[in-house]
């Protein structure tokens, strides 16, 4: 499985973006899709998920800001980020499991910078 993140950038706070990723090769076996990120001297963590069900879940600091979603063809994710903050700055991984082989996919990582 590849996946291959865009949509990030420069914003100001308060502003808007989408990230998007799209998975190739062997995704009949991915059952979720999302998104991790990791600022500098921090470790990753989970920004948002979705399975193939639709079912969501997203990390406490970005609950009512970020909304996760997955396109027809069901092996694209998108992350529309609003009322971005300074310290939502962050590479933004997109990630794909099989929940059965419990394997992960990551993708190359894409970098938001919100200024103040």
């Amino acid at each position: 499985v590849q996946l291959q993140a865009s949509g990030g950038g420069l914003v100001q706070a308060g502003g808007s973006l989408r990230l998007s990723c799209a998975a190739s090769g062997s995704i009949f076996s991915i059952n979720g899709m999302g998104w991790y990120r990791q600022a500098p001297g921090k470790q990753r963590e989970l920004v948002a998920h979705i399975t193939s069900g639709g079912i969501t879940n997203y990390g406490n600091s970005v609950k009512g800001r970020f909304t996760i979603s997955r396109g027809d063809a069901k092996n694209t994710v998108y992350l529309r980020m609003n009322s971005l903050k300074p310290e939502d700055t962050a590479v933004y991984y997109c990630n794909a499991v099989d929940y059965g082989s419990r394997l992960h996919y990551w993708g190359q990582g894409t970098l938001v910078t919100v200024s103040s």
